[in-house]
């Protein structure tokens, strides 16, 4: 997928943004959406299923780090480029997920030519649609092709 010639337009980048996340087999069977994306910024969507449990009801850590890195791969993406990768991050978990959903809030929050520094906050969605903050996370994205990578600003 490429953000040639794609402007703010936050529709055209949501309709990109779903069409990476369906060439990708994890994402599909999480049914993993954009729900916003613009430059600098995305919200990804997790349904909660009973698959996702760990052993106490909760949801699994290791999906919670799915949302958080999907979402500081993409908000690192809309300023760098599409042929990003995450280098490192780190996850807080707040408090046990329990809930419909999830919501990924994914910022940049500063960025050079090869590496993005990204915030995501990680928020479960109860039954009345009440947000909670279950986690936190920052890491660092890198491009990979300096050459070929197109910038979206």
């Amino acid at each position: 997928m490429n953000y040639n010639n794609v402007n703010d337009n936050s529709k055209q980048l949501i309709e990109i943004a779903n069409k990476i996340l369906s060439k990708e087999p994890f994402s599909i069977f999480l049914e993993a959406k954009i729900l916003d994306f613009q430059i600098g910024s995305v919200i990804l969507e997790i349904p909660i299923s009973e698959n996702y449990l760990q052993q106490n009801g909760f949801v699994h850590g290791g999906v919670l780090s799915y949302a958080a890195d999907n979402a500081l791969s993409f908000a690192g993406g809309s300023v760098l480029g599409t042929n990003v990768l995450t280098l490192e991050f780190k996850i807080n978990y707040l408090r046990p997920a329990i809930g419909k959903s999830l919501l990924a809030y994914g910022n940049a929050i500063y960025s050079s030519k090869r590496q993005a520094a990204c915030r995501s906050d990680i928020y479960v969605v109860n039954k009345e649609d009440d947000k909670k903050l279950c986690a936190i996370a920052q890491g660092t994205i890198i491009t990979i092709d300096n050459q070929n990578n197109s910038k979206m600003s």
